[in-house]
């Protein structure tokens, strides 16, 4: 098999990279490689898992992180599901929260249900405006991974579930794709996987399915750019010393957030069902 020299050597970290790799390891690296290389032209896919691959490249040298088989392995020494939102798991006993009024809009809900875990997504919709981003995006930010209080599993459909009846259309499929683009690095935007992944799925990890499927319906979608930006201002928004607010986008909020007059939760909507649940997560059934 012909071998893109310039491919290979970059998923390397750069020639320089190479040069301080011991010659067993340039060898298994080219293996890796070219079995890589080998199951695409055989797929017609996106690649295979492993160093090199197209869903987690290399790191830097030097930097060591768990396999996905050493991940699941930890499965059994927990108490609860890494997957279920934070209302609802904890180390710790938890809190009584405050009632919500009898017609909770978003700001009530950002004020008293968001409020522990919200830092996150005000950093990166603060990001986003300071970007230039559309109000569409910048709202988009606002709210990528509030739904996490509820879930954290598939919370990007969930979370595009959770607006889509009070928000522009552009701004949910900004939510609900942010998920699948996460996983690909598209440098020619700006946006290269964290090591934070590597971290949390294992560096060996493989999209599941159904993201692989969606990021070839997304990559050629028109919108494309849209969950894109998500991504660029979501990764940088990890600041523990940041100071944030939700006072400068109380007036976005008015203005893109259509919040029914019943208020979110009674307005027997498809999704209200959902802010119930984030409401009043101590109901036992």
């Amino acid at each position: 098999m012909e071998i893109d020299r310039r491919k290979f050597f970059t998923g390397l970290g750069g020639v320089a990279a190479a040069r301080l790799m011991g010659h067993e390891a340039k060898a298994d690296a080219l293996e890796d490689f070219l079995s890589n290389e080998l199951d695409k032209k055989a797929s017609g896919g996106t690649g295979a898992s492993g160093p090199g691959s197209t869903f987690f490249p290399p790191p830097a040298p030097g930097k060591k992180f768990p396999t996905a088989a050493e991940q699941e392995a930890l499965i059994e020494t927990r108490t609860y599901r890494r997957g279920a939102g934070s209302l609802f798991a904890g180390a710790n006993k938890v809190k009584k929260l405050a009632p919500m009024p009898a017609s909770p809009t978003i700001v009530d809900y950002f004020q008293l249900r968001f409020n522990n875990f919200s830092n996150h997504v005000l950093q990166s919709a603060a990001l986003a405006k300071k970007n230039g981003m559309s109000e569409e995006i910048i709202l988009a930010c606002l709210l990528h991974d509030v739904v996490q209080c509820m879930i954290k599993t598939d919370h990007g459909w969930w979370g595009a579930q959770l607006f889509e009846p009070y928000v522009p259309a552009k701004t949910t499929f900004a939510i609900r794709h942010h998920q699948t683009l996460r996983y690909f690095e598209d440098k020619e935007n700006g946006y290269e996987v964290p090591d934070l992944y590597r971290n949390l799925f294992g560096y060996d990890y493989v999209p599941a399915p159904h993201i692989l499927a969606n990021y070839k319906f997304v990559r050629n979608h028109k919108w494309y750019i849209l969950p894109r930006q998500v991504t660029l201002n979501d990764l940088y928004a990890f600041d523990p010393n940041a100071k944030v607010s939700l006072d400068p986008f109380i007036d976005l909020l008015h203005k893109h957030f259509r919040s029914p007059k019943e208020g979110l939760g009674n307005d027997n909507s498809p999704v209200a069902h959902m802010w119930r649940t984030i409401a009043q997560p101590d109901v036992p059934l």
